[in-house]
């Protein structure tokens, strides 16, 4: 017969503390983001995610100059060979970007082998028979490859139309396929941005909530751990130890969001993609809202997390169905479409990640969105009111790690 030898303490006896008039949760808010706000690895952390997030956009403006100022030269040894290059250079492939090509011009095939033998130019534009070949040191590449061969082809073309006595517009007429979309106009790069930034919420969603989450849950357990909770509770509610311990979390983390959002807008406007900002503006606000009703619900949920173990090693075991949650959440955010992409962003949670998708790719009405914020808040309440009365029932039960069940039966 095993008996029991966990400490049961009502959980209603630090609600019944004498009070003197004011509320306490202002002071652990206060305290929480003073210990966060000065703590080198918060800190370290914060910068180093500005730091890449800046890195990213610097990347790209460099590898765009990079392109833009590199020269591709074909050697040539006709008009002809020198007329295809040229026009290469000039039109760019969709999808390529533009294309910078000259022609050098050298007086005899040997000559034009031997400068790409040693290097001085990129390739070799000649023809064997009737045959156009582009020869490299190496394989040459696919930009090079795909503007020349484009070039190659449309003056084969407009010579076999010459020939055969009609023109180039007359054999194409009617042979380019249209392509619509009943979503609307259809914008390659346009989409790519708001997939990106798609992407980018779910992880900064599930980045902060990981983090902030944790830090919530290891809070209450050293706190319980040590004892100190027992000190605490003679001074002030358990309700207000909770709430304090949310708000500060929530503000810290709520704080950094924007922070990172804002640096990424920002950086965007000195690249190339700068006109799909005001497209963005509308989403990240939204998301921003979503992610502040979110993370209210999760941090009390943190809370229990580590309210229910009694050390710090059983948190691995506490936290582990949050952990794989927010895994779930992530993934549903980055690959979720069509049906269960809307159904997702209904519900509690995941709508965080997925009603912002959905207005990033212009799939929601205006009013999906204070809908889905509706559903939300009362999530959040109902989690907050559960989360409080588990965490109040549990945090001064010191004889081992509780199980949900075993918290809900200390009595208040």
């Amino acid at each position: 017969m095993s008996i029991d030898t966990r400490e049961q303490v009502p959980a209603q006896a630090a609600d019944q503390q004498p009070s003197n008039g004011s509320a306490a949760w202002p002071i652990v808010t206060t305290r929480e983001i003073v210990a966060r706000i000065t703590d080198r690895n918060f800190l370290i952390s914060t910068g180093f995610t500005i730091v890449l997030i800046i890195g990213m956009f610097a990347f790209q403006a460099f590898m765009a100059q990079r392109m833009a100022d590199s020269t591709s030269q074909v050697a040539v040894t006709n008009p002809t060979a020198a007329q295809i290059v040229s026009a290469s250079g000039q039109a760019g492939i969709p999808g390529l970007g533009s294309s910078n090509i000259e022609p050098a011009t050298y007086p005899s095939d040997d000559a034009a082998r031997a400068a790409v033998q040693d290097g001085s130019v990129d390739a070799w534009l000649h023809q064997d028979g009737q045959a156009w070949v582009l020869t490299g040191h190496d394989t040459p590449g696919n930009q090079l490859q795909a503007s020349v061969g484009a070039s190659v082809r449309e003056h084969v073309m407009a010579a076999n139309a010459a020939a055969a006595g009609t023109s180039m517009q007359q054999l194409a007429a009617d042979s380019v396929m249209q392509v619509d979309s009943l979503a609307g106009e259809l914008d390659n790069e346009g989409e790519m941005v708001r997939t990106l930034a798609g992407f980018v919420f779910a992880f900064l969603f599930y980045m902060a909530s990981i983090m902030f989450g944790m830090a919530i849950a290891n809070s209450v357990v050293e706190e319980k751990q040590s004892r100190i909770v027992e000190i605490l509770a003679t001074a002030m509610p358990l309700r207000q130890l909770l709430i304090g311990k949310v708000l500060g979390n929530t503000v810290l983390a709520l704080g950094q969001m924007v922070l990172f959002v804002g640096v990424g807008l920002v950086g965007l406007s000195f690249t190339d993609y700068s006109t799909f900002l005001p497209s963005l503006m509308g989403p990240s606000a939204w998301f921003l809202v979503f992610f502040l009703v979110g993370f209210l619900a999760l941090a009390c949920v943190w809370a229990v997390c580590g309210s229910l173990a009694s050390r710090s090693e059983d948190l691995q075991a506490t936290t582990m169905p949050m952990t794989l949650l927010l895994v779930a959440l992530l993934f549903l955010g980055m690959m979720g479409t069509g049906t269960v992409q809307v159904i997702a962003s209904y519900v509690p949670i995941a709508s965080v990640i997925t009603m912002p998708a959905r207005l990033l790719a212009g799939t929601a009405q205006w009013w999906e969105p204070v809908i889905s914020l509706g559903i939300t808040l009362a999530f959040a309440a109902l989690m907050i009111w559960l989360g409080e009365r588990i965490y109040r029932r549990s945090l001064l039960q010191t004889g081992g790690r509780l199980s949900l069940r075993q918290a809900l039966k200390v009595q208040e």
